[in-house]
């Protein structure tokens, strides 16, 4: 009879795994959502009306509705439902009325759709480094914007939020406006205020893993009324349809003077995401519940450097990235490698034989084919994803899951380290 490894031998090494279930994550299937927002779903379908823009009243369709929704929750002037959170900060971007080919900053670490945007807005993006938190490096940044550049397009990383009040103080002493790519952190809170509402915009995303899932989607929120109007035309508003947003007055633009890139949200998803409001809170709670009670047993564990938040509670909860600092990127993907064995979802950010587009090196379409090159030339940056390890943290995880992630980290992190 052949006896079960001991448990505290990693499972890359030929121990007995922690757990033997895949772990959740949304292209495995793992949503949120109720019967209620099925229905909704299902009775817009019903309809036979998914073009946002139909014969009825704006406040009666699930698009206006849905914005409507967002204006209270978020408390802003203006919101606008479209196609994705990249479509949302490009039209941010377009709505500023920056010069062709104007310089747009934004962080060496975030997810190759924010460079992308700034490229489809018809402008370059400039990189800033950051520092061992993953955020922005306030003194990389005041280089970059002494030098000269547009705008700023800030990301809140893996949902933990930047440091804003910092951020915005430098920026309007440049006189350079803050657009917020709040796509990783849709429902987290600065200091009383949510994510993307500290710029002159913010962006946000209801792809399939972010706290509103309607499988594609996004939104823009702004107090400003033209920036709004513009990107009102831009995402696909034509013939008069600007009006409808404008429901107590004229329009503060004409929209023949734009042209219309067809980035709307449709019916069907707007549906969705108004009745995935209903339960918004309940599924920040859950996010928050879980990263805490995670964060908090990782705290101690030696070797490893958790990201740490801006202020108390500035952050989603929906991912856990932490550092090993002093190791390569060689054994950072081991030990994401080992905690996959455990049955945990880790991904080491810079792993070799990955191809993850959230570091730099891999944006070809930016920084060129050389990746040697491309990493020193923000080598602070490379050196902090060098060492750093990322693992979603679905909603709809159980404390004994967390449990069981908090012990492959401890049964792995040790028996790593002990071979550098």
């Amino acid at each position: 009879m052949t006896l079960p490894a001991p448990t505290g031998v990693p499972a890359a090494l030929g121990g007995r795994p922690v757990r033997s279930e895949p772990w959740p994550a949304y292209d495995l299937g793992d949503v949120w959502l109720s019967r209620q927002d099925e229905e909704a779903a299902l009775e817009a379908i019903r309809q036979r009306l998914y073009f946002r823009y139909d014969y009825r009243p704006f406040d009666k369709t699930y698009t206006g509705r849905f914005e409507k929704r967002l204006k209270s929750y978020f408390g802003t002037e203006y919101a606008l439902a479209c196609s994705s959170g990249t479509a949302a900060i490009t039209l941010a971007l377009l709505g500023m009325q920056l010069p062709r080919d104007a310089k747009v900053a934004c962080p060496a670490f975030t997810f190759a759709a924010t460079p992308s945007a700034i490229q489809l807005a018809g402008c370059a993006p400039v990189l800033v480094e950051c520092q061992e938190d993953l955020r922005l490096d306030l003194e990389n940044l005041r280089q970059v914007l002494s030098a000269g550049v547009d705008a700023i397009v800030v990301v809140h990383m893996r949902g933990l939020i930047d440091d804003m009040p910092s951020i915005c103080a430098l920026a309007d002493d440049l006189g350079v406006p803050v657009i917020e790519d709040a796509v990783p952190a849709l429902g987290a809170v600065l200091n009383g205020r949510p994510a993307g509402t500290w710029g002159r915009a913010g962006g946000f995303s209801t792809q399939s893993d972010k706290s509103l899932n309607t499988g594609e989607g996004g939104f823009l929120l702004t107090n400003d009324e033209e920036l709004f109007a513009r990107a009102v035309v831009y995402s696909g508003a034509y013939e008069g349809r600007l009006a409808r947003h404008f429901p107590n007055g004229r329009p503060p633009i004409n929209d023949l003077d734009h042209p219309i890139f067809s980035m709307r949200m449709d019916e069907i998803r707007a549906a969705l995401a108004e009745s995935l409001m209903d339960r918004l809170p309940d599924r920040l709670a859950a996010h928050r519940r879980n990263y805490d009670h995670v964060a908090d047993r990782l705290a101690d564990v030696d070797g490893i450097a958790l990201r740490r938040p801006v202020a108390p509670g500035a952050y989603l909860g929906e991912a856990l990235v932490f550092r090993v600092p002093g190791v390569d990127a060689e054994r950072t993907a081991w030990i994401a490698g080992a905690l996959r064995a455990e049955g945990i979802g880790a991904r080491a950010l810079a792993d070799p034989a990955d191809r993850n587009v959230r570091v730099f090196w891999n944006w070809r379409f930016l920084v060129g084919p050389d990746a040697r090159a491309a990493r020193a030339r923000y080598p602070q940056t490379a050196t902090y994803l060098d060492e750093a390890i990322d693992i979603p943290l679905s909603a709809n995880l159980t404390q004994a899951d967390c449990d069981q992630l908090i012990t492959a980290v401890n049964k792995v992190i040790p028996v790593a380290l002990s071979a550098v």
